[in-house]
């Protein structure tokens, strides 16, 4: 057998066994400052990335660093309150090892969400954005051998956030008076934010918001075959001019993130309802 998927076996048995015979057929992962939406899960079960097996140990600000099996609208659902990075010094594999876990535990279809740069200038502080497309600038991956029981050598990309789950989101949104904004996300892979002439550069190729997570998330559960959704909250204007306020993760980008959870977390729940 191949030895990745022995761990990741693994590590779903533990999981499973933890679930005590629910089964989530929804992922969610929170990024920097989302973690409240976690809070708001009837959990069945909160463990620690420390107290799984062959988990990582998220180090971002912001990530609370927990793996959640509860209900969202009556619906079973798995959560992650952080997420692994490549700029943490994770390799490709690890990073989206929990999302190959959530395929093996029974998920069907992926909610994923992050703090960004607003690259477009319609985009202002504290918007939240559905992701419709993205650019890759980490390395891929799916680079290496690959995982034949999860999926092809080379998945198709050319719909990679769910449509029908998108237009589910409007309309749930204009029914709540959120407003949203659609855009592109870029991934680079930090940890240092962008310069000027690179968000310049982000711009002209049609990013429309940046950040330093997410994609490889989804091409993981892409390449397994999961649906999947992706929604930003915009919590700084990208930096294109060199007179820009210097922007603090820990103390900016959270307090925004954290400011705007509300809503996001008021929309995932009446689209897990819905799903």
């Amino acid at each position: 057998m191949d030895p990745r998927l022995t761990l990741i076996d693994e590590t779903g048995e533990f999981l499973r066994e933890k679930a005590a015979g629910f089964k989530p057929e929804i992922g969610i992962v929170l990024g920097s400052g989302l973690g409240k939406f976690g809070d708001s899960i009837e959990a069945i079960e909160t463990i620690p990335y420390a107290d799984i097996p062959n988990f990582a140990h998220s180090t971002a600000i912001g990530h609370k660093g927990n793996f959640i099996i509860g209900k969202v609208a009556g619906k079973v659902v798995c959560a992650m309150q952080g997420r692994f990075h490549f700029y943490e010094g994770y390799p490709m594999e690890q990073v989206t090892f929990p999302i190959r876990v959530m395929a093996r535990m029974g998920v069907k279809t992926l909610f994923v969400s992050n703090a960004a740069g607003g690259v477009n200038p319609g985009f202002k502080i504290g918007d939240l954005r559905i992701i419709d497309d993205h650019i890759n600038t980490m390395p891929n991956p799916l680079i290496g051998p690959n995982h034949e029981l999860f999926g092809e050598r080379f998945p198709d990309m050319s719909c990679a956030y769910d449509r029908e789950i998108i237009a589910k989101a409007e309309a749930i949104a204009a029914e709540l008076g959120i407003p949203l904004k659609k855009g592109v996300y870029l991934a680079n892979t930090g940890p240092s934010y962008e310069t000027p002439a690179e968000i310049r550069y982000y711009r002209t190729v049609g990013a429309d918001a940046v950040g330093m997570s997410t994609v490889p998330e989804v091409i993981g559960a892409r390449h397994c075959g999961l649906r999947v959704f992706g929604m930003s909250i915009i919590t700084n204007v990208a930096n294109h001019n060199v007179e820009t306020v210097k922007l603090n993760h820990g103390e900016d980008v959270v307090r925004i993130a954290d400011a705007a959870a509300d809503k996001m977390s008021m929309l995932f729940t009446r689209l897990v309802e819905a799903l």
